[in-house]
């Protein structure tokens, strides 16, 4: 599913939540919805899931206006985890599953598989207030899944989740990326980020402020800082096409951070010191996205 917003504007009372927003989200990518609390990312989530309406702007899917029979091929799982307590697991999953139109045949041969594949087919006959918040988490996701959307958004979906569940959660949408599925992950996890994403947008205020391809952006936000690992524990040598950040000693070796000073071409600063030293490894150092995004907002 190819997703589109153009000039999409929400206004409550007197704040304005969303300012002529526009994203553009690949068939099959996972796209990182990013920004601040507050900045108009659950907004946005909700006019693509309909269930509030813009005031202005619209939502394509596949080229064409979103219609209201687009939520069952949509599968949501908000910030806000909801789900009733007192009820088995079992129960509670089969009924979310109906909800999304599947037959009480159907959810039930889909959730013997996720319920297996979560290895929470224990827990199945149990209360939900049982379940840790992370295992809730697990009914949640799969609630979400269920019913085969071709578009899934998960909306901080890696809270509550221990290393181990987040890396099945991890694995999971990417196998559902490779199914052909598109995800919308809004996240303050950068890591996961630069992980998972193909593409992100970063709403700040209300309006975006950075989007595109996540390599792409990394490199248009370069330092020009490069690392050499070199043999021995000395570097000695100074050119006013850089200056050094830090030397490091690493058992034999010592680690370089150098940043470019001038427009010397990458490769003559690396000849620079390739012909004076031994060099282990080179790379150049580009930001991370937490650093792009602490960059973006802060600006």
């Amino acid at each position: 599913m190819y997703l589109e917003t153009n000039d999409v504007v929400k206004q409550y009372a007197n704040h304005l939540a969303l300012d002529r927003v526009s994203i553009q989200v690949p068939e099959g990518t996972v796209y990182g919805l990013l920004g601040p609390n507050g900045a108009g990312k659950t907004t946005l989530i909700r006019v693509i899931t309909r269930i509030t309406a813009p005031d202005s702007g619209e939502v394509r899917i596949n080229g064409r206006l979103s219609k209201a029979e687009d939520v069952f091929n949509i599968g949501y799982m908000p910030e806000e985890r909801g789900l009733y307590k007192k009820m088995k697991v079992g129960e509670q999953a089969m009924y979310l599953a109906q909800l999304r139109g599947l037959s009480k045949k159907e959810a039930h041969r889909e959730l013997m598989i996720w319920f297996k594949r979560f290895e929470i087919m224990d827990w199945y006959n149990r209360k939900v207030e049982e379940l840790s918040k992370g295992m809730q988490q697990k009914v949640q996701f799969i609630s979400t899944v269920i019913h085969n959307p071709d578009l899934l958004i998960f909306d901080e979906p890696f809270s509550g989740f221990d290393p181990v569940n987040t890396d099945i959660v991890k694995k999971e949408m990417l196998r559902l990326k490779e199914e052909g599925k598109t995800i919308i992950l809004s996240t303050h996890n950068m890591e996961s980020v630069e992980e998972l994403c193909d593409n992100i947008a970063l709403i700040h205020r209300s309006k975006v402020v950075l989007q595109g391809k996540v390599f792409d952006i990394r490199k248009d936000h370069r330092t020009h800082i490069f690392k050499f690992r070199i043999v021995g524990d000395r570097f000695d040598f100074e050119h006013p096409s850089f200056q050094v950040l830090s030397i490091e000693p690493y058992h034999e070796f010592a680690d370089l951070r150098l940043q470019k000073t001038d427009d010397t071409p990458n490769n003559e600063l690396a000849k620079l010191i390739f012909d004076r030293y031994e060099v282990v490894s080179y790379d150049e150092e580009l930001p991370t996205m937490n650093d792009v995004f602490i960059q973006t907002v802060t600006r």
